[in-house]
């Protein structure tokens, strides 16, 4: 199939599976005319990237668990281990972003809201 049947088949846009081959992620085979050709395999690849992304696993992670995938000798460690990894950065990050929220939610209850020029949030920005 083409490029834009594998994209509708997998949930992935054309662009992205050209940087996902880009990154080595899939591979699919090349025509005579140097066009793609992908196959239900390169397809199912692609529908495990889309799931890893939904999950918001980084590209690297994703190719980790993409090679853990293929692997039939694969230990669930392993794969428990970098899920347990991403939740510990995922709730990192979602306490870096409820700081960063509190912050300015404080800054933007300090300000006015009026018609003159003064503004904390302005200040803040600006120092």
């Amino acid at each position: 199939m083409n490029i834009g049947e594998a994209a509708a088949a997998s949930g992935v846009s054309a662009k992205m599976i050209r940087h996902y081959e880009t990154l080595g992620l899939v591979r699919p085979e090349r025509r005579m005319n140097n066009y793609r050709a992908y196959s239900e395999q390169d397809v199912s690849v692609l529908r495990f990237i889309r799931h890893a992304r939904e999950l918001a696993f980084p590209l690297a992670e994703v190719k980790r668990l993409l090679a853990l995938w293929q692997d039939s000798g694969r230990k669930s460690a392993e794969v428990q281990r970098i899920a347990l990894s991403h939740v510990e950065a995922l709730e990192e990050k979602a306490r870096s972003l409820q700081a960063v929220a509190a912050s300015l939610r404080h800054l933007a209850r300090a300000c006015q809201g009026n018609t003159r020029p003064e503004c904390p949030i302005i200040e803040h920005l600006e120092s």
